[in-house]
């Protein structure tokens, strides 16, 4: 996973450029007011609205901004229905790919995210066909700066399942509904946490060893990844060091 998750860290630092133009603040709003929608507008008792605030207030999304997105879903203030699916398909070199999306007109956003896959190498498929592969983890990324030893004193005693060295951070991985207490955990102890969400982590991973196969599945994945219904492209590839440094040089 080394690799996908250096990208994911990566794309996540690339934010605040997509923040400036407008595309990333209205995904989290999105995904806030689908989130409060769901399951109501009390972050204290809606485990998911409030890994979204908290994901947005990380991204610099302004509170009022937030607190309108809250309002939309409960019904207080009007707002767009969302309707929440997915779609799987296949990257170029056989890498899977699982999407999650927010819409508010399923056919406009099947064609366009088919026409993706098309146009690029890759190609859709049916229902299950690569759900398999992934399994929902939260997940923390916190700067590599703290000690393997002080961080698992906080994480594990907080939920996490395992802690990760990825040379600049670490990554901590731990159930979906035991992320808000170990974000509160690293918090309280002044941990620095670099971003905190709900991912689909996969099982294995495909090794792109090239930089023209990194190339081929990334241009699939940024594209999917730029559509305004695409919420999250979850992917099982692994990019090696060398061939990572060699695509950010």
């Amino acid at each position: 996973m080394s690799g996908h998750s250096k990208w994911a860290t990566i794309k996540h630092k690339k934010g605040a450029a997509d923040a400036k133009r407008g595309k990333l603040f209205a995904k989290l709003i999105k995904q806030v007011e689908v989130a409060a929608r769901q399951g109501g507008g009390d972050i204290e008792t809606n485990p998911t609205l409030r890994t979204m605030y908290q994901k947005a207030r990380d991204s610099s999304v302004p509170l009022d901004t937030i607190e309108r997105a809250i309002k939309r879903g409960t019904g207080e203030l009007e707002g767009v229905e969302y309707e929440s699916i997915t779609y799987e398909g296949y990257a170029p070199h056989g890498v899977a790919l699982y999407l999650e999306i927010l819409t508010d007109n399923r056919n406009r956003t099947a064609a366009e995210v088919r026409s993706l896959f098309s146009k690029n190498g890759g190609s859709m498929a049916e229902p299950g066909a690569v759900a398999w592969q992934f399994e929902r983890k939260g997940i923390v990324h916190v700067a590599g700066s703290v000690s393997e030893d002080d961080l698992m004193l906080v994480a594990l005693d907080a939920g996490a399942d395992d802690i990760v060295d990825e040379g600049d951070t670490w990554m901590i991985t731990c159930d979906p509904t035991d992320l808000p207490a170990l974000r509160e955990a690293l918090d309280a102890e002044s941990v620095p946490v670099e971003n905190a969400d709900m991912t689909m982590l996969a099982s294995s991973t495909v090794a792109l060893d090239t930089p023209e196969a990194a190339k081929a599945v990334l241009r699939l994945v940024d594209l999917l990844d730029d559509h305004d219904d695409v919420q999250d492209v979850h992917a099982n590839f692994d990019i090696p060091d060398e061939v990572l440094q060699a695509l950010a040089g």
